[in-house]
């Protein structure tokens, strides 16, 4: 966990943060170097940080926390900032099994690649693979619409099949 006391010393120290010594420590690299290079961007950037530096202590706390998280996996966080009005919230991102069931859900267990796609905002590839690996785990089937649209269906959340023939 960052401090803010530390942080602030950190400020003062680097010469009222125009060698952004405190950026170095809140894992800002990028913008450390820069306040070093440019003297805290002509000590503009160094006043700012004065004021600011607390949401900046905070908002590095929490970035810690979130990278460190077991539900954080080879580098793929499941988590996102959302900006809420003035404030920033964290939410979880959902996975793309439960935007697939959520889908299926609201269509009563029949869907396609491009829907899985758009509700998961991922490539078509990709939502055909993950819609493949219920298949092979059997928890979907795939099936053709009488108008020849290739469908997968989860039969769990079907209401009725009529609309659809066996592949």
């Amino acid at each position: 966990m960052y401090s803010v006391g530390i942080a602030y010393l950190l400020w003062l120290v680097s010469g009222c943060g125009a060698l952004g010594f405190h950026r170095f420590y809140l894992g800002k690299i990028p913008t450390g170097i820069l306040w070093m290079c440019t003297g805290g961007l002509g000590m503009i950037g160094a006043v700012y940080d004065f004021f600011t530096l607390p949401g900046q202590v905070r908002e590095a706390n929490i970035r810690n926390a979130l990278f460190n998280h077991p539900r954080y996996r080879h580098g793929s966080p499941l988590w996102r900032y959302v900006n809420d009005g003035d404030a920033r919230v964290v939410k979880e991102k959902e996975t793309v099994e439960r935007v697939i069931l959520k889908l299926a859900k609201e269509n009563k267990g029949i869907l396609t690649a491009s829907e899985v796609a758009l509700g998961a905002n991922i490539s078509m590839d990709e939502a055909k693979k993950n819609l493949d690996t219920l298949v092979s785990k059997g928890f979907a089937e795939i099936r053709v619409r009488k108008s020849g649209t290739l469908v997968y269906t989860l039969p769990e959340l079907m209401d009725t099949d009529s609309p659809l023939e066996d592949f």
